[in-house]
């Protein structure tokens, strides 16, 4: 019989998602030798390499690859029996570690913690603000519980509660505010400055702007919707945000606001969790606090249209 330890697959999982054993050892809290006699001790278990190494690069070997993939539904396994755990402890999840993409949390995170606080004294909260693919990554392996993204995902794995819909508004120097508002046809023949790749937000607005996000661009991106404002007030360009961001983001930039006439460019945002969640229950719990607050503190925005994930 072979004997591998719960501790050993999780660092094999680990260098095999970073292709690294320093960014594994670092992930996991451990030092790299400590990691790396791990590892050895189960390949000399299983009887064979699970790992290419190399000066440049660790890269799984044929033998590794097909371990991979059972490792981690063996370790998903793990963890939901973890959560079952801790939903079967309590009538509420006491700890929840929750993600959140960078367009929505500086400005919704506070009233979410707030309510959420108020509605379950008990609870832990675990903050992730980090982009979408990175996000359904982590909830995929069991690092994070949910997550609030835009919607659709149309990831087969997971469950989509749609919160509410708030509209994008164009951001131009304030010496364009008396210029007719331009119509996508005319806003994709502008200097559009976007958000880099990576963010769904960029992606939702090369959509309705019908721009090919593979075309070369002249510009820089930013990494924030911040410097994007910025960089229209200095007159580099305009930009898109949504509603909800504009209070913060606006308040102290030389710019100007003009609403689009329909088709209203728009976003639904929700939350995600995997279809095998055993905290499914209160997750729809906490999406309608979520929901609720994000409507009382966010006036633009629209309210939650059911729709089964």
């Amino acid at each position: 019989m072979i004997h591998l330890t719960l501790r050993q697959l999780r660092y094999f999982d680990a260098v095999a998602r970073h292709g690294h054993f320093g960014r594994a050892a670092e992930a996991c809290a451990v030092t790299q030798p400590a990691l790396s006699m791990q590892i050895k001790e189960m390949e000399a278990a299983l009887g064979g390499a699970l790992f290419e190494r190399n000066a440049r690069r660790v890269a799984l070997t044929a033998f590794g690859k097909e371990a991979a993939a059972r490792v981690h539904v063996i370790l998903r396994g793990v963890d939901d029996l973890g959560d079952l755990a801790r939903m079967a402890e309590t009538s509420m999840v006491r700890d929840l570690r929750l993600g959140m993409i960078p367009t929505v949390a500086p400005y919704l995170l506070p009233a979410i913690v707030s309510d959420l606080m108020r509605a379950y004294p008990d609870l832990e909260l675990h903050v992730r603000e980090t982009t979408t693919p990175k996000l359904l990554e982590e909830l995929a392996d069991g690092r994070l519980d949910t997550a609030i993204v835009a919607l659709p995902v149309s990831e087969p794995s997971l469950v989509e509660r749609p919160l509410f819909s708030e509209p994008f508004l164009l951001v131009r120097p304030a010496g364009d505010a008396a210029k007719p508002v331009p119509n996508r046809e005319a806003l994709a023949e502008m200097r559009l400055l976007l958000l880099e790749e990576g963010h769904c937000f960029r992606d939702q607005a090369l959509s309705f702007c019908k721009l090919d996000a593979r075309l070369p661009r002249d510009i820089l991106d930013a990494s924030s919707l911040t410097t994007l404002v910025q960089m229209v007030a200095a007159g580099i360009g305009v930009t898109l945000v949504p509603e909800m961001a504009v209070a913060v983001e606006t308040r102290a930039a030389a710019v100007s606001l003009s609403r689009f006439a329909a088709p209203t460019p728009t976003r639904t945002i929700g939350m995600v969790w995997r279809r095998s969640n055993p905290l499914e229950p209160h997750l729809e719990k906490i999406a309608a606090v979520v929901g609720a607050t994000a409507r009382r503190s966010q006036p633009g925005v629209t309210g939650r249209r059911k729709r089964e994930g």
